[in-house]
């Protein structure tokens, strides 16, 4: 086989929000799935031919018949997604998960198909809401799910390991009774079970160690689908739960792809800190990993920690070297998530966007009524689990900033458009116009730290006639500024904020042993509009920027 050029990974390759990573290769073809939680369109899918560099799809879970996430609580929704392919069709595994508080989590799980990663996709096929995190396993004609089995009893510790049931291809369906997976001694509480056959052994990789700083992936193996599985004695494939300092952090919940070339690659999750293991504020995010063999037939990454930069030997596509060069040329023209502009062009929302709890339909967006423009009717409060009017998308850089041409005409004070700082109900922070008592507009900044309200109405800025002017916000580490234009240059608005109040670490919350809030989803930028008297009065937004890295600007 002929020599290929080589390349750099280079962590992570989704940055920002894109947890749970499930890997698959349909011939020259690489497919990511992550999870999304409470934000349309459901399951976020991204593709590669060279592992290197990866195009946004959007979502496979772009409307109410695929997803419906009205009352989801912060963190519920889709977790953990399975990609495969099997008999010509893609297969989607996805949850919705309604409640985690207490000691109970209700977590439907469903199957979706598809002849093309674009769709369409079928109607879901209702699995079982055993437990969370399942994934489909084919092995040959045979297809089984896997998934932990849930313990809602106090003192149980909320697992009763996992399971495995057959599910029958032809009739979509589960058929016979769950089988037990008989874990090593001592596994403790696992999640995340991926399931592989490689030559007579089936290897089984799983999230132990929790979610948090201590999270790794584990392998198994065993002769037997149901086991006995066996522990790799040198421990775990990959984890920075002892190396603190670290710049990737938390690594853990992998899934493996096996390149047309034979060699292997590992896909986990990953987060970066501000300091040392501090908040997180961009959430977890997607990192890859090449895979080497043991003679005794253990997966090994080398060093076993998370990198920054890792090489890739070849195009793991297998394609000729021609094919390799107008694939990178293509992935540079149609990378959506590095667009610095978005001036709403086009028929629909770019696969950077996503929306709060609803999908982006017309009657609430639109991109026709108002040309070149976003309208965006105003939505309920920010309590609630229904109906909010919020555009945003993921923060990707802890150094990054996000500007937005609103044109806006409150009536009430219960009218408030402009742009979010945002991490989920309790958590967020808000530069917006209203009116003020006297029917004058202004523009105020709000805020909400686990539920605490704040409105600075002594800080407001009168705008007078100005109806059209460009908002703007900057994140600088745990920083967080606002700023204005009304034509006259940029002005900053309000005191420094605190960013890390939009970091998982911070909306977690856990009392006495028991879950009160979750923080898995990282922080959003976006697009915000409240009515409070029900009506939908509408907010236009044009050429909305993000800026990430070296290009944010220094304010």
């Amino acid at each position: 086989m002929r020599n290929r050029p080589a390349g750099v990974i280079r962590n992570p390759v989704l940055p920002g929000s894109h947890p749970d990573p499930s890997i698959l290769r349909v011939g020259p073809d690489y497919y990511l799935a992550t999870s999304t939680f409470e934000w349309y369109p459901g399951v976020r899918l991204h593709h590669s031919t060279d592992l290197v560099h990866w195009r946004p799809l959007g979502g496979a879970l772009d409307g109410t018949r695929l997803l419906d996430l009205t009352g989801c609580p912060d963190s519920g929704g889709v977790w953990a997604p399975s990609l495969t392919h099997a008999d010509g069709l893609f297969h989607l595994v996805h949850s919705n998960v309604s409640t985690y508080v207490g000691g109970f989590t209700d977590c439907p799980n469903y199957l979706i198909t598809a002849p093309a990663i674009e769709g369409p996709w079928s109607d879901p096929v209702p699995l079982h809401a055993r437990g969370f995190d399942a994934s489909l396993f084919h092995d040959g004609p045979d297809s089984r799910l896997l998934n932990l089995v849930h313990d809602w009893r106090p003192g149980h510790g909320g697992s009763a390991g996992l399971e495995a049931r057959r599910y029958d291809r032809a009739e979509r369906r589960l058929v016979g009774d769950p089988e037990r997976i008989e874990l090593p001694p001592q596994a403790g509480w696992i999640e995340g079970p991926n399931l592989y056959r490689r030559g007579d052994w089936y290897y089984l990789l799983t999230a132990d160690g929790g979610t948090g700083y201590d999270h790794q992936v584990t392998v198994s193996r065993s002769r037997t689908l149901t086991g006995p599985y066996a522990r790799d004695p040198d421990g775990p494939l990959l984890t920075a739960r002892d190396h603190p300092d670290l710049p990737l952090q938390k690594a853990g919940h992998g899934s493996l792809v096996e390149t047309g070339d034979g060699d292997w690659y590992l896909a986990y999750l990953v987060a970066r800190p501000l300091g040392r293991r501090g908040p997180c504020v961009l959430g977890r995010e997607t990192a890859l990993a090449p895979v080497t063999w043991t003679a005794d037939g253990w997966p090994r990454v080398e060093t076993g920690l998370p990198a920054l930069e890792v090489p890739v030997g070849s195009t793991p596509s297998g394609r000729d070297q021609a094919d390799f060069g107008r694939d990178h040329a293509e992935l540079g023209r149609d990378r959506a998530d590095e667009d610095d502009t978005d001036g709403f062009d086009g028929a629909a929302l770019g696969p950077q966007w996503s929306t709060l709890r609803r999908p982006a339909t017309p009657d609430w967006v639109s991109l026709t009524e108002r040309p070149s423009h976003l309208r965006l009717r105003g939505g309920r409060s920010p309590q609630s689990l229904v109906e909010p009017s919020l555009v945003a998308r993921r923060v990707t850089e802890v150094r990054c900033s996000f500007e937005a041409t609103m044109e806006y005409r409150p009536r009430t004070f219960q009218h408030l458009a402009g742009i979010t700082a945002y991490y989920n109900t309790r958590n967020w922070y808000y530069l917006y116009v209203t009116v003020d008592d006297a029917s004058r507009p202004v523009l105020r900044v709000a805020s909400s730290d686990r539920g605490v309200l704040s409105v600075d109405e002594a800080g407001e800025a009168p705008l007078g006639d100005i109806a059209r002017l460009r908002l703007g916000l900057d994140f600088d580490g745990a920083d967080l500024r606002f700023r204005y234009d009304t034509g006259r240059g940029w002005e900053t608005f309000g005191p420094v904020l605190d960013a890390t109040v939009l970091s998982d670490e911070h909306a977690e919350q856990i009392e006495d042993g028991q879950i009160r809030a979750l923080g898995f989803t990282g922080a959003f930028v976006g697009l915000w509009a409240w009515d409070l008297t029900g009506g939908g009065h509408p907010a236009d937004f044009d050429e909305v920027t993000y800026l990430a890295g070296e290009q944010a600007p220094v304010r």
